[in-house]
């Protein structure tokens, strides 16, 4: 894509087409994915607005540093993408992915959400709607019913996306220890008259004789405790293995909202970026070890991007367009996809934000319609209404 400032309004066809044939034939497809079946997805929503200028920032953007103020530079040198950007320097295992063509980066990317409220555009992000609260089931739930594929949550409760009439299992971690034989016969009792629980109860054993970790299936294990999500990473890719039977797998990662110490080395964005670079790194070794990585996309999103300039408290407020990532090894990575908008103050949202010039809704029916192979018929219906006009996207390899 294009990675120099121009004033193209919006990301088209045309463009993405254009930048796409500067790519070698075999790394990408707007048709092609892995055969019916294989596919897997992982989402990663990352809640409270991910700065996307302090994860990717644009240092080849004049406008860039007098912008960001004290953002604009970090303890260690930023790693250099190509053109504008960068990836800020706690993103290393992300930087390698790039350079190995597994990741591609998406800026001045978001909803078509304006109103700065992080419940109502997490509510949009994971209902596929048009405007808050239209919907209440979700857009990878509808999904997968329309493929009659499974999704796993990796948390307690299932996530709004994943909500509607697919087939969905949870997993957190238990503060207990597993169930005694002894416990296990007396449940089974208690519940032979309840058909519900005694489906649960049998899903749960029957996943820890395939050697699964210790399930929570509908509430049945013990009270969840907070995990690094670099666990749940490592889990989720053991449940999209050969001895796991989910096709999609979502996690989530909270504390983005960094209103105050943003530059700090050990502020809050330095150290969940660390986090969320670990977590994708112990995702991509667990697929490689089951033989899936060749056949996953992973989408990372936010539900809205921050505002350019740095607020008082040294952090950036509530704002619209963002950056998200796109990795695996169905991925067709190494790219920068941004029609990109420049940060000069006449050419920023309102004066203050990062403009928006990439509906992150047609990344999302790329990864549908061309990898998990959903089709256009039930994305344009079910999974996302109203957004049959989006382009597609070079996402994906050959």
């Amino acid at each position: 894509m294009a990675t120099t400032p121009h004033l193209a309004p919006r990301l088209t066809r045309r463009q993405l087409l254009a930048a796409g044939a500067l790519l070698p034939a075999s790394r990408l497809s707007l048709a092609a994915s892995p055969a019916a079946g294989d596919a897997r997805l992982v989402l990663m929503i990352l809640r409270g607005g991910l700065d996307g200028l302090g994860a990717v920032p644009a240092p080849g953007d004049p406008d860039f540093a007098k912008a960001r103020g004290a953002l604009a530079s970090f303890a260690e040198p930023a790693l250099p993408l190509s053109g504008l950007f960068a990836l800020h320097p706690s993103l290393a295992q992300l930087h390698a992915m790039h350079g190995r063509g597994e990741m591609s980066v998406l800026h001045a990317v978001g909803l078509p959400y304006k109103e700065r409220s992080h419940f109502e555009a997490q509510q949009l992000l994971e209902s596929g709607g048009q405007r808050p609260h239209e919907i209440t089931t979700g857009w990878l739930g509808r999904a997968l019913a329309a493929n009659r594929g499974k999704g796993i949550a990796l948390q307690a409760a299932v996530p709004l996306v994943l909500r509607g009439p697919a087939t969905v299992d949870t997993w957190a971690p238990s503060a207990l220890p597993d169930p005694t034989p002894d416990l296990v016969t007396r449940l089974s009792q208690l519940y032979e008259t309840d058909a519900d629980l005694a489906r649960a109860l049998h899903r749960a054993q029957a996943l820890r004789a395939e050697g699964m970790p210790t399930m929570q299936v509908g509430g049945m294990a013990g009270a969840p405790r907070a995990q690094p999500v670099v666990t749940l990473a490592r889990r989720a890719a053991e449940f999209l293995g050969p001895s796991g039977s989910a096709q999609v797998a979502v996690l989530e990662m909270g504390g983005w909202d960094t209103h105050a110490n943003q530059s700090a080395p050990q502020g809050p964005l330095a150290n969940n970026l660390r986090q969320l670079d670990s977590a994708l790194g112990a995702l991509r070794d667990g697929l490689i070890e089951n033989g899936r990585w060749p056949h996953t996309a992973v989408l990372v999103c936010t539900e809205f991007g921050r505002q350019v300039e740095v607020n008082g408290t040294q952090g950036t407020d509530h704002g619209s367009g963002g950056a998200a990532f796109v990795l695996g090894g169905a991925v067709a990575g190494g790219q920068v996809l941004a029609d990109w908008p420049g940060l000069a103050p006449k050419d920023r949202f309102e004066g203050r934000d990062l403009r928006i010039t990439t509906d992150l809704r047609a990344v999302i029916r790329t990864l549908l319609i061309d990898h998990l192979r959903v089709s256009r018929t039930a994305v344009d219906r079910d999974a996302l209404p109203g957004t049959s006009g989006l382009p597609g996207m070079p996402l994906l390899r050959a």
